[in-house]
């Protein structure tokens, strides 16, 4: 097997502590925050650094391991970059669609012409 060498090592390290850090707090931020629309935003932030920090932790350790640069392991962050907000998205439109056929208070949907014309 071959030797990395101790940098590389401390910073693949580092970068998978501090994503694990990151999922912790984005479990903390649902177990803390009351409402959906509230839990929604931590997770998806910590994640989507997380995931970014995992790559680089990959990047760093089979660069090192090849001695050359190894760079596919950043498809993962730029497919969830492109899926996340597309998903959160939908997620809450689904959450606020359930909340207005429950009738819970929520207002309606703005039609075009109020937008438009302030009204």
């Amino acid at each position: 097997m071959i030797a990395l060498p101790p940098w590389a090592e401390w910073a693949t390290a580092g970068l998978l502590v501090f994503a694990s850090v990151l999922a912790l707090i984005g479990a903390l931020g649902l177990l803390r925050l009351k409402d959906f629309f509230q839990r929604m935003h931590p997770p998806a932030l910590a994640s989507t650094l997380g995931s970014w920090c995992v790559a680089l932790a990959s990047i760093l350790y089979f660069s090192a391991l090849a001695e050359a640069p190894v760079v596919h392991a950043w498809l993962i962050p730029i497919l969830l970059a492109i899926t996340m907000p597309v998903t959160t998205l939908l997620l809450a439109r689904a959450a606020l669609f359930r909340k207005r056929m429950a009738g819970d208070g929520v207002p309606g949907e703005i039609s075009s012409r109020e937008h438009t014309h302030g009204n």
